[in-house]
């Protein structure tokens, strides 16, 4: 792989999620029964930092979980026949709520539909919404991010990486040349 550029460092991803904050609380008219629910594994502190943002907005803390897909996962059927759900338990009650799932990057919609049907196994949320930190495009599936906090176009020979304090020790995304 070949670096091309920063696209994020540490002060713009700092106020892309103050904006997506901003904009969960004013699409949803306030914070009452919303969740946060990342995906494992950038999807969760992205979710967390998000929470935090809106408790200093607000002065209340939404309520964040997260979501391991990995059973989930329609092409991971070639690696194992068997995969393994590490998450069986979102520790939340879904039923009712505005749920709103929180990743990294969107690229084929194949993550967020998993989740999705993560989530409504374990029953039914009033809505369910999608915030992402980059959309880079090249959707395989009809899933569009209700919350963006870059678009990204990129070509099928790059990559996006997001790499964050909590998980990299440094908070920045780049793109790469495949």
């Amino acid at each position: 792989m070949e670096f091309k550029s920063v696209l994020l460092d540490e002060k713009a991803i700092e106020r892309t999620l103050t904006r997506v904050a901003h904009e969960i609380i004013e699409k949803n008219k306030g914070t009452e029964d919303i969740i946060l629910v990342g995906i494992k594994r950038r999807g969760v502190p992205i979710a967390e930092r998000i929470a935090l943002l809106i408790e200093q907005f607000e002065g209340i803390r939404v309520p964040v979980s997260s979501v391991d897909i990995t059973l989930y996962r329609d092409d991971l059927t070639s690696i194992n026949d068997q995969p393994v759900l590490n998450n069986v338990d979102l520790g939340i009650d879904v039923k009712g709520k505005k749920i709103i799932l929180v990743d990294d990057v969107l690229y084929t919609g194949r993550t967020a539909r998993a989740a999705i049907d993560a989530i409504i196994d374990k029953g039914r949320p009033k809505m369910i919404q999608l915030a992402v930190l980059v959309d880079r495009g090249h959707r395989e599936l009809p899933i569009r991010a209700d919350y963006v906090g870059k678009n990204i176009p990129t070509s099928s020979k790059e990559m996006i990486s997001v790499k964050l304090f909590e998980t990299d020790e440094k908070d920045c995304v780049s793109i790469f040349e495949i």
